[in-house]
């Protein structure tokens, strides 16, 4: 099943993107089609198993943890002019 997409442009924009679609002997729909498939193959999506294997990795080692007031209480007093108590 296809869909309608509308996308509102300004007057150069439009004239821009027709003149490149005459350019290359389609009309402008088939042109912005063609050049929204090439952006999407074009995309690269990180593997799901590099982030695993981040994750993974990080997971063995000490980080020190709180609880989320202890840690912003320590940040505000990190501001200030002194050390932390």
């Amino acid at each position: 099943m296809t869909k309608r997409l509308q996308v509102l442009l300004d007057d150069d924009e439009l004239q821009a993107i027709q003149e490149l679609a005459r350019r290359h002997h389609q009309t402008t729909a088939a042109w912005v089609r063609d050049v929204l498939r090439r952006a999407r193959e074009e995309t690269v999506y990180p593997e799901a198993s590099r982030k695993l294997r981040a994750v993974r990795e990080a997971s063995v080692h000490a980080y020190p943890v709180a609880d989320v007031s202890t840690m912003l209480a320590e940040i505000e007093r990190g501001y200030g002019d002194g050390p932390p108590e």
